[in-house]
């Protein structure tokens, strides 16, 4: 369960396009479909633009977990903060996700928690 956590935010904080596109195809399926208040969005190369634009709009900005994760069946919920290293994160979120049987990640359902002022 905590081998899924980290691969996830590793690949949010995969500030290379490469790189990032690699880590995607790794830890989402094919056709995994990520949704968040601000998108919605289906596929691996959709799934990368995304996780490129949170880049540039928080450039330096990494995401973290935030307590523990918990799991049942192939569901996985689990809290992470967005921010500066070492500095508590003006973003927190959480997100539940839904397992395909190979353990990629094939639905993200994302809410946000704390948002700056």
């Amino acid at each position: 369960m905590t081998d899924i956590v980290n691969e996830y935010l590793t690949t949010w904080n995969t500030t290379d396009d490469a790189a990032r596109a690699e880590a995607v195809a790794a830890v989402f399926t094919e056709d995994a479909r990520y949704v968040d208040p601000l998108a919605d969005v289906t596929g691996h190369a959709a799934i990368t633009a995304l996780i490129g634009g949170v880049h540039q709009q928080f450039p330096g900005f990494t995401f973290t977990p935030v307590g523990a994760a918990d799991a049942h069946h192939d569901v996985v919920r689990f809290r992470w903060g967005l921010g500066p290293q070492g500095v508590e994160p003006p973003v927190i979120g959480a997100d539940g996700v839904t397992l395909a049987e190979d353990g990629r990640i094939t639905q993200v359902i994302g809410f946000l928690d704390k948002l700056p002022t």
